[in-house]
């Protein structure tokens, strides 16, 4: 894989007029109204977790939890928010890096005192609020609606969707470098979906997996963010399960940002 083709930014730049948090604020505003202008992004967005949770509750009625410690509604209601951060935020900013990449906004956004940081970041905010947001909707539906109880360890199931928030963004820009076209993009987030789906306990829980593929999908890397999830919310975890989980979500997300700083491209592929 070859580096980027943009040149490196210069190390001199102009004093700074304006606050990280003002331009933060700004790139989120823009990406925001683009967000919302794109209606199929924001059907996936809005829909499609829902929809997902539906399906996969009526399938895991049909499925022997006994053993697992979770019923129906607490395996497809976790598994809803991990589906949240596969598609709102890991599919979702794929199209969009890709998409500003090609449209030559974010080699005009690094003319300016913004730092490559900051771009990406501001560009991944309205998505990461959106996620956020539908977790709360999750959260409390599953408390008011299926029998479930508030979280046992909020705490934990903050710190689980932060790290997912944090890896799904830099899994998203490692994988935008694959990508060459905003149509493409539905194919390369495709792997990591389907193996999360199947692999990382997001609706078919490990326990219920034959030992060897289990320990196997121990570290692929959404499944540490879905124990994390599923301990803050129905509790069960013990500290060493959740110290590996945290310690594997965070070595993805140290690989995916080590790809975004090596290989992020800033230029059309064209």
């Amino acid at each position: 894989m070859t580096t980027a083709t943009s040149p490196a930014r210069s190390t001199t730049k102009p004093p700074s007029t304006t606050t990280v948090r003002g331009r933060l604020t700004a790139l989120g505003r823009a990406e925001l109204t683009l967000l919302f202008r794109n209606r199929t992004a924001v059907f996936v967005a809005l829909l499609m977790p829902a929809a997902m949770v539906v399906a996969m509750k009526s399938t895991l009625e049909q499925v022997d939890l006994g053993g697992t410690g979770l019923t129906v509604a607490g395996a497809a209601l976790t598994g809803g928010i991990g589906m949240v951060l596969l598609q709102v935020i890991y599919m979702n900013m794929v199209a969009a890096y890709v998409a500003r990449r090609e449209e030559l906004v974010l080699k005009r956004l690094r003319t300016g005192e913004v730092t490559d940081g900051e771009i990406l970041t501001g560009t991944a905010l309205p998505s990461a609020a959106l996620a956020l947001a539908q977790t709360v909707v999750i959260v409390v539906a599953g408390t008011a609606f299926f029998g479930l109880d508030a979280p046992e360890r909020p705490e934990l199931l903050l710190l689980g969707l932060l790290l997912g928030v944090v890896l799904m963004t830099a899994l998203a820009g490692a994988t935008s470098v694959l990508t060459r076209t905003v149509q493409t993009a539905q194919l390369t987030t495709l792997p990591l979906f389907f193996l999360s789906i199947m692999g990382s306990g997001l609706f078919v829980p490990l326990e219920i997996l034959p030992d060897p593929l289990a320990s196997a999908c121990e570290f692929l890397p959404l499944t540490g963010v879905m124990t994390l999830v599923r301990a803050g919310w129905l509790g069960s975890a013990d500290g060493t399960d959740l110290l590996g989980a945290a310690l594997t979500g965070l070595v993805w997300t140290a690989l995916a940002v080590f790809a975004v700083q090596r290989w992020f491209r800033w230029d059309p592929r064209r």
